[in-house]
């Protein structure tokens, strides 16, 4: 049901065990061990199994659209359309089942994440499932939740938060103001979409859609905000899935806050900014150890001379010109690149590497240096204006993000607290505070004031029937490891598979995290308890190439056969997306 106006602030539990608040779902209670709430089982059984008329599409799958309720309180009533697409297995007769994948986002496209899925899975795992990926609602090839009418209405309010995040306080002013706007284009004219879209609606989906391809029960494979969908199908829906992975784990508690955490910005509780400080202080650390045939960023102290990089881009952003035109580095932009280098399984290379180029044109000690460094970055500059824009066709990827996180969690009151709150957010997590909490500005309850009353809030301690299998990442610069750990506590029938790789989520960095997942898929049977693998790529191993060029490509590149998570990049001319 869509409503407008006031928040509902979940109680927070009693008990002593780790938990979320006891309020389950609207009109409900807190479900029996293992059992499916009678409320949630009435709202999703209600709706008949959709008859999904598969077509072949892209060559190589199998395409769908069916429509589902706009509110799964009236079955009957108004409804979305939802988009699938699957890889058939390649032993039909072995098969064990659909594999739901999702790449998460909020925003990212299952189906364009199954259609690559022979590009990242094993093939253990090709040959006995359907790869399915399905678009949850108001994304991608889904009906989309459009805020505005247009591309030219669209980008008049989203061009004044096109910054990594405000520095100044003309930015901050800026950025706040569209963020209003934002929030209140969305609560009216996203109506109905923008108000029936949060993971709960998503979740009630995906249990009907498990139904449509024919599996008695789910076998799901979500990465970082994925981890959210595979959460709350898991709490509400305890014993309708055979096997659950969540790879680069949200703790759903954080995601959504209490009673207690109303009013932090949405950060200071998942703590993302603190995991990527962690990482780069990590690799800077590592540099300096290894030295300077090991690392290029090693002459003198990193972690000093990252933060003399940065105390220069605070006082004046970095220019450079060619032939083409003039290059602007803002320190946002440095900040926001650096960010965007993290997710990637080679980030030592990309931070160091960016990081001594952009210290060479600051501070040059040769002209030579000055050259390559100016050629280097203003390479990855043109790169990064080649990828899609927000520009033709519409693209609603804000949209779909702001709608699911604005819906599912609680936000501070107003959108004005935000440059207050960041520059708290700044002395918690150096560098990253503000970049990681920002992106929520539109979600400030004053301003976003459209609501889901069947969203879910919790209990998150659900006892299932099968066991969960949670990995975490140590250096995850977007989902904290710790909250891998809390939520692991918090799901009592799950395990916690965790690895030492380097970028966000686990699958396809070591052959011994991959090997886990694809068994556990496989067989339901969960690694040992303690087990921690190591990721194939480890920073600083081997000497510095002779040559600069093949290192700078490597550096850029975000590994092979990994899969295609959707993250929300800072927006930054190194990485795109401006």
């Amino acid at each position: 049901m869509l409503l407008t106006g006031a928040v509902t602030i979940p109680a927070t539990t009693v008990a002593a065990a780790p938990a979320g608040p006891l309020s389950a779902v609207a009109g409900g209670s807190t479900p029996a061990a293992g059992r499916t709430s009678a409320v949630e089982s009435k709202r999703v059984d209600s709706v008949l199994t959709p008859k999904l008329g598969w077509y072949q599409c892209y060559g190589t799958a199998e395409c769908a659209t069916t429509r589902l309720p706009l509110d799964y309180d009236e079955p009957a009533g108004a409804t979305t359309e939802v988009a699938l697409l699957r890889i058939k297995a390649k032993d039909q007769r072995s098969k064990i089942g659909s594999l739901f994948i999702n790449p998460g986002g909020p925003g990212g496209s299952g189906t364009s994440m199954a259609l690559s899925a022979p590009y990242f899975l094993s093939d253990s795992l090709l040959q006995r499932f359907d790869i399915v990926g399905v678009d949850p609602r108001g994304v991608a090839a889904s009906e989309n939740v459009r805020c505005w009418t247009s591309v030219k209405e669209q980008n008049a309010v989203l061009g004044k938060m096109s910054v990594a995040f405000p520095w100044g306080k003309a930015e901050e002013t800026a950025y706040v103001d569209g963020a209003e706007q934002f929030g209140k284009a969305c609560s009216t004219a996203g109506r109905p979409l923008a108000g029936a879209s949060s993971t709960a609606e998503v979740v009630r989906d995906l249990d009907v859609l498990r139904r449509a391809v024919g599996d008695k029960k789910l076998t799901y494979l979500g990465f970082s905000y994925g981890t959210a969908i595979g959460q709350y199908y898991a709490n509400m829906f305890p014993d309708r899935f055979r096997a659950l992975v969540v790879d680069g784990v949200l703790d759903p508690e954080h995601w959504v806050g209490t009673a207690t955490t109303a009013n932090q910005e949405q950060d200071a509780r998942l703590r993302s900014a603190d995991g990527a400080y962690k990482a780069l202080v990590e690799i800077l650390k590592r540099c300096d150890k290894a030295g300077e045939k090991y690392c290029v960023f090693a002459a003198g102290n990193p972690v000093k001379n990252f933060e003399k990089i940065a105390q220069k881009l605070r006082q004046k952003p970095l220019v450079i010109t060619d032939q083409y035109g003039t290059y602007t580095i803002t320190y946002a932009d440095f900040i926001g690149g650096i960010l965007g280098t993290l997710y990637g399984m080679d980030a030592g290379d990309g931070v160091t590497y960016i990081s001594q180029d952009v210290s060479n044109l600051l501070f040059p000690t040769s002209a030579t240096a000055a050259t390559k460094a100016k050629t280097a970055l203003i390479k990855r500059i043109k790169d990064a204006r080649n990828r899609t824009s927000r520009d033709f066709p519409y693209d609603n990827s804000y949209e779909a993000f702001a709608t699911v996180d604005c819906t599912d969690a609680l936000h501070p009151k107003d959108a004005s607290q935000y440059p207050a709150l960041m520059a708290k957010a700044d002395k918690r997590a150096p560098y990253f505070g503000r970049a990681w909490g920002w992106g929520t500005a539109q979600c400030s309850r004053n301003t976003w004031t459209v609501r889901d009353e069947d969203a879910y809030t919790g209990p998150w301690n659900t006892p299932t029937a099968a066991p969960v299998l949670l990995v975490g990442t140590t250096w995850d610069p977007a989902t904290n490891y710790n909250d891998a750990v809390s939520a692991s506590k918090r799901l009592t029938n799950s395990r916690l598979l965790s690895n030492t790789n380097w970028g966000h989520t686990s699958y396809g960095t070591s052959e011994c995290a991959t090997s886990a997942i694809d068994s556990y898929l496989l067989t339901g049977k969960v690694p040992a308890r303690g087990t921690e693998c190591r990721g194939a790529y480890q920073p600083f191993t081997t000497p510095l190439p002779k040559s600069d060029g093949p290192a700078v490509l490597r550096a850029t590149s975000a590994g092979a056969g990994l899969p295609p998570v959707a993250i929300p990049l800072p927006v930054s001319v190194l990485n795109g997306n401006r």
